[in-house]
Protein backbone atom coordinates (compact mmCIF):
# COMPACT_ATOMS: atom_id res chain seq x y z
CA UNK A 1 0.00 0.00 0.00
CA UNK A 2 1.39 3.40 -0.97
CA UNK A 3 1.12 6.47 1.26
CA UNK A 4 -0.79 9.45 -0.02
CA UNK A 5 1.11 12.76 -0.31
CA UNK A 6 -0.74 14.11 2.74
CA UNK A 7 0.42 11.13 4.81
CA UNK A 8 3.99 11.64 3.65
CA UNK A 9 3.94 15.35 4.51
CA UNK A 10 2.74 14.64 8.05
CA UNK A 11 6.10 13.03 8.88
CA UNK A 12 8.16 16.21 8.57
CA UNK A 13 9.01 16.44 12.27
CA UNK A 14 12.11 14.35 12.87
CA UNK A 15 13.64 13.60 16.23
CA UNK A 16 16.92 11.85 15.48
CA UNK A 17 17.86 11.92 19.16
CA UNK A 18 16.13 8.60 19.78
CA UNK A 19 18.80 6.78 17.81
CA UNK A 20 16.30 4.39 16.24
CA UNK A 21 16.24 3.24 12.65
CA UNK A 22 14.80 5.89 10.36
CA UNK A 23 13.59 5.80 6.77
CA UNK A 24 13.96 8.71 4.36
CA UNK A 25 10.86 9.45 2.30
CA UNK A 26 10.57 11.79 -0.67
CA UNK A 27 7.26 12.90 -2.13
CA UNK A 28 8.29 13.04 -5.77
CA UNK A 29 5.08 14.89 -6.67
CA UNK A 30 6.43 17.82 -4.62
CA UNK A 31 10.16 17.40 -5.37
CA UNK A 32 11.66 19.71 -7.99
CA UNK A 33 15.17 18.18 -7.79
CA UNK A 34 16.72 21.51 -6.80
CA UNK A 35 19.61 19.73 -5.00
CA UNK A 36 19.35 21.65 -1.71
CA UNK A 37 19.23 18.32 0.15
CA UNK A 38 22.20 17.03 -1.82
CA UNK A 39 24.21 20.07 -0.77
CA UNK A 40 23.44 19.30 2.87
CA UNK A 41 23.69 15.49 2.85
CA UNK A 42 25.37 14.18 -0.33
CA UNK A 43 25.74 10.71 1.22
CA UNK A 44 21.95 10.44 1.29
CA UNK A 45 20.70 12.47 -1.69
CA UNK A 46 21.91 12.88 -5.26
CA UNK A 47 20.54 14.77 -8.25
CA UNK A 48 21.91 13.05 -11.34
CA UNK A 49 22.50 14.26 -14.87
CA UNK A 50 18.99 13.12 -15.79
CA UNK A 51 17.63 15.87 -13.50
CA UNK A 52 16.00 13.53 -10.98
CA UNK A 53 16.63 13.16 -7.25
CA UNK A 54 17.77 9.77 -5.98
CA UNK A 55 17.88 8.62 -2.36
CA UNK A 56 21.23 6.89 -1.98
CA UNK A 57 20.72 5.75 1.60
CA UNK A 58 17.10 5.16 2.65
CA UNK A 59 18.07 4.12 6.18
CA UNK A 60 20.95 6.35 7.29
CA UNK A 61 22.58 5.77 10.65
CA UNK A 62 22.58 8.14 13.63
CA UNK A 63 25.76 9.84 12.39
CA UNK A 64 23.55 11.54 9.75
CA UNK A 65 20.86 12.76 12.18
CA UNK A 66 21.81 16.43 12.19
CA UNK A 67 22.32 16.79 8.45
CA UNK A 68 19.17 14.80 7.73
CA UNK A 69 17.19 17.17 9.95
CA UNK A 70 18.75 20.09 8.07
CA UNK A 71 17.83 18.55 4.71
CA UNK A 72 14.22 18.04 5.79
CA UNK A 73 13.99 21.62 7.09
CA UNK A 74 15.84 23.04 4.08
CA UNK A 75 13.70 21.46 1.38
CA UNK A 76 11.86 24.42 -0.17
CA UNK A 77 8.95 22.22 -1.23
CA UNK A 78 8.57 20.14 1.94
CA UNK A 79 9.09 17.01 -0.15
CA UNK A 80 11.40 15.19 2.28
CA UNK A 81 10.25 13.45 5.43
CA UNK A 82 11.66 10.92 7.85
CA UNK A 83 9.75 8.14 9.53
CA UNK A 84 10.93 6.20 12.55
Amino acid sequence: MQDSPSQIREGLNYDGGKGGLVRVRVDFDLCTSNAVCMGIAPEIFEVRDDGFLYVLNENPGPEFDERLRQAVAGCPNGAISVEE
